[in-house]
């Protein structure tokens, strides 16, 4: 298995780019997320990878981070998500925002991505939730575990930052008495104030 590539960039398109790597040239598809932090052409490359082997096929998909990839892995284990979904998903939201959006359940927000139906969207939260739960989400927003850490998957699951996610649980009261509910609602008001 191929597990990261390191060359040259030497060229890119909407949807993939091309890294010299010892005299020859690998297209490798990458998701927005990861096209956007493409060095200049000519400049030094690295990218976390995956070989999708198919029996006519033999497709390299790359990405910027570890994170990225493995999610894309995650991805893949879902009954109906292959390669081109799964890099949709990843082009469309972020990491932080998917699992967010996995581990509160919330459909919706998968749906917004193009090519996800409620059926699959249904399923992605179904066969994902046990993998990413929300002591991912508060690790990925810098939130300690424990009653903040769903707060925080709520939170990143309706699309909020890692940094938003952290200021409007600082600026909650320390009410013990508080449920998820209610922290979610004072959170909300706190980002429309």
């Amino acid at each position: 298995m191929i597990a990261g590539i390191r060359g040259t960039l030497v060229g890119q398109s909407l949807d993939a780019v091309l890294v010299e790597v010892g005299g020859v040239t690998l297209r490798i598809a990458v998701p927005t997320s990861t096209l956007a932090r493409m060095p200049a052409i000519g400049e030094p490359v690295r990218l976390h990878t995956h070989l999708h082997v198919r029996e006519d096929v033999l497709s390299l998909y790359g990405f910027a981070d570890a994170a990225e990839r493995e999610m894309f892995d995650t991805l893949l284990t879902v009954s109906g998500v292959g390669p081109r979904v799964a890099i949709g998903v990843l082009s469309a939201i972020s990491v932080d925002q998917l699992r967010g959006a996995i581990a509160s359940g919330n459909v919706q927000a998968l749906t917004a991505v193009p090519g996800v139906g409620k059926k699959l969207a249904g399923r992605l939260v179904l066969e994902l939730k046990g993998k990413v739960d929300a002591a991912a989400i508060a690790a990925s927003t810098g939130v300690a575990a424990g009653g903040d850490a769903e707060l925080a998957a709520a939170l990143a699951g309706l699309g909020y930052t890692a940094a938003e996610v952290q200021e409007a649980i600082r600026s909650l009261p320390s009410d013990p008495g508080l449920t998820l509910e209610e922290r979610i609602v004072l959170a909300l008001r706190h980002f429309a104030g």
